[in-house]
């Protein structure tokens, strides 16, 4: 800020040197100007120097107010210096009325010498008391944008003073072309805000469409970035290899290609190779004819057979059998298959969608997985983000599970924001199930309808170190002592329970399959399908 150069409403006689005071002034302005581009800070600052370093006195900026339906237009002083809040309060014009009316209406600049002499002056802002004994001169100059009067820049004068009227007005001119400037540029960049929001709003809604047309939760790049990268193979005929940690989500992606691309009104077949008996893979893939094997009463179609036009999505696919894997390869190279005890070729039009949180590159090395069938599935390899790269829709994720399981369990448990912001905090180590298992248990066991950060510690998984969570073949977590049986279900293989195991949970519980899943820690689906599988009815 310049130094301060006081001078008086009442004149002075003391020699000035007004060309220095005047290249003072445009030299802060301009500074302020490169320090921010807010007109509000610049112009009070502008203000002020008139003041101090011109001595041109109670300077205002007059800007239009909002045009309203039915009412006259107006403007108000919107910036001051030398006027106290009431004054400034006041000084409300309506076009052509005063002195300020007639510039705003006009758009030309007016000179008063000597406001006692003006009838039109109205000392709205400060009553003539106030003002000083001598000859007051008051300049109002209008403040343009695009040619169109959008205020006033206007000052009081002492008229005797050692200082040309006409050196004072072209500083003002200088001073109000600079405003009208600030003023424009404000304008366009609250413009090209809206339009940024509006685009961006526009955007938000498509992305939410986009992704809630595969099912799929959340905005944030990770899931974008997969989700355009299947989206662009998706109208191809090439096999699709979902790699990523257990609990990323491979089905929905599965879905999500079967969905966009021109097969998605023809059948989409899921298959878990890890729920399947090795026994009875070839069975279940491509079929059996009667008599293929003891029980086998009737023909039946496999999954294969099943999916044709459509799309088969095998799950876990590392989980394949050796001598199923030269089978597959063969059916996925000449689209043909042969059923269990059957003679002749059946035609098939699938499109393969695989998965597989192993590394089966090493799986090839390690000879558990043949190099051909892995090339052959590698062809449109597609890596799905886990939780913990997905941090910006733990928040949406949390908000979908509360209202899954308040609707699957009849509750009504609300998260606080502070619980959101929590979860959104916490390291979570990879798998989406996690969180859903978390936010199921909370439902389930909350004590109160809101659910705050504090109430939300109790539910939360323990700290365990990466090695411990992610180790292969490392056993399942325990559940805390809170928590009944089967609330956080591990995944688990088809093998996970013998046949007499299923039996005695079913004797226990009086054949109620949904009571007895639960007691092993099984989802219904789960238990039913290992009842199957065993041959137990």
């Amino acid at each position: 800020m310049p130094p301060h150069h006081p001078i008086a409403d009442t004149g002075t006689t003391t020699a000035t040197d007004w060309p220095t005071q005047e290249l003072l002034l445009m030299r802060e302005v301009m500074k302020l100007v490169g320090r921010s581009l807010a007109p509000a800070f610049v112009l009070r600052e502008m203000l002020h120097l008139m003041s101090e370093l011109l001595g041109l006195n109670r300077g205002r900026m007059v800007l239009a107010d909002e045009v309203l339906p039915g009412q006259p237009r107006t403007a108000s002083v919107r910036h001051a210096y030398g006027l106290t809040a009431d004054e400034a309060a006041r000084g409300v014009f309506r076009w052509g009325e005063g002195i300020t009316g007639r510039v705003l209406a006009t758009g030309l600049p007016a000179i008063t010498q000597d406001v006692d002499a003006e009838p039109l002056f109205l000392f709205r802002t400060v009553a003539r008391a106030e003002l000083p004994p001598q000859t007051v001169a008051y300049i109002a100059l209008p403040i343009d944008i695009n040619g169109a009067t959008v205020g006033v820049l206007a000052c009081h004068r002492i008229r005797s003073r050692q200082r040309h009227l006409n050196d004072d007005l072209a500083v003002l001119r200088l001073l109000a072309t600079l405003a009208g400037q600030l003023l424009q540029l404000e304008q366009l960049v609250a413009e090209q805000t809206r339009q940024l929001q509006a685009r961006n709003a526009v955007l938000t809604r498509a992305l939410d469409t986009h992704t809630a047309r595969y099912g799929l939760i959340g905005r944030s790049p990770a899931l974008l970035q997969a989700l355009g990268e299947l989206e662009r193979v998706s109208q191809s005929q090439a096999t699709v290899l979902l790699l990523g940690e257990s609990g990323t989500g491979k089905e929905l992606f599965a879905r999500a290609v079967h969905l966009a691309s021109g097969r998605h009104a023809q059948p989409f077949i899921k298959v878990n190779c890890s729920a399947i008996p090795e026994t009875l893979f070839e069975s279940e893939l491509f079929g059996h004819e009667r008599g293929a094997f003891t029980g086998a009463h009737s023909a039946r179609p496999g999954w294969f057979e099943q999916a044709n036009g459509g799309t088969i999505f095998l799950d876990e696919m590392g989980e394949l059998p050796l001598a199923m894997q030269s089978k597959l390869l063969r059916t996925l190279q000449e689209g043909t298959l042969v059923r269990l005890g059957g003679q002749r070729e059946l035609r098939i039009d699938v499109r393969l969608v695989a998965a597989t949180n192993r590394d089966l590159a090493r799986e090839v090395q390690a000879g558990r997985f043949r190099q051909d069938l892995y090339y052959r599935l590698n062809v449109i390899p597609i890596r799905l983000p886990s939780l913990r790269e997905r941090r910006e829709d733990v928040r949406a994720l949390a908000l979908h599970f509360v209202s899954r399981a308040n609707q699957a369990h009849q509750r009504n448990v609300y998260l606080a924001p502070d619980a959101l912001a929590r979860l959104e905090a916490h390291d979570w180590p990879g798998n989406i199930r996690e969180l859903g298992n978390l936010i199921e248990r909370l439902v389930l066991l909350a004590d109160h309808t809101l659910v705050n950060a504090a109430a939300l510690e109790r539910f939360m998984p323990e700290a365990l170190a990466p090695d411990l969570r992610h180790a292969p073949g490392a056993a399942p977590l325990a559940q805390p002592s809170s928590a009944p049986a089967g609330l956080v279900r591990d995944y688990q293989s088809a093998g996970s329970h013998s046949p007499q195991t299923l039996q005695e949970a079913l004797a226990q519980h009086h054949g109620n399959q949904s009571r007895a899943a639960q007691s092993l820690g099984l989802t219904l689906r789960q238990f039913a399908y290992r009842l199957r599988k065993a041959g137990l009815r």
